[in-house]
């Protein structure tokens, strides 16, 4: 059984596909020093985007989850805009990538890229 969300220092669920597809893509760039880094950042037609990549640096005030081996990142400035998001990884005919589930966001733009 996972802890819930509120148990973490990000606050965010990775779920076992998302944790093992950012696994399998250090891996395979043979790096065991990058963190998945995710912010959010103003921009996007509704305000807000999100940031997902990985990253090699720490930030003053970063919160850390270690899931599934990889290192889950998040700043200072973007917790209470994730806290209890859920981000996944879609593997289908219509989609591939990752998704961020975010109960904080009041509203999405048509793209899906930004949210208020």
């Amino acid at each position: 059984m996972t802890a819930p969300a509120s148990a973490s220092a990000t606050g965010l669920v990775l779920t076992e596909a998302a944790a093992a597809k950012a696994k399998g893509l250090l891996d395979q760039e043979g790096r065991d020093d990058l963190s998945l880094r995710i912010a959010v950042q103003p921009g996007g037609c509704a305000g807000l985007r999100y940031q997902l990549y990985f990253d090699d640096r720490t930030l003053d005030g970063d919160k850390v989850d270690t899931i599934g081996g990889v290192n889950l990142v998040v700043d200072k400035m973007s917790v209470p805009y994730l806290m209890g998001a859920t981000v996944d990884f879609s593997d289908t005919i219509e989609s591939q990538g990752f998704t961020i589930d975010n109960p904080n966001a009041g509203g999405s733009c048509a793209c899906g890229d930004s949210f208020n």
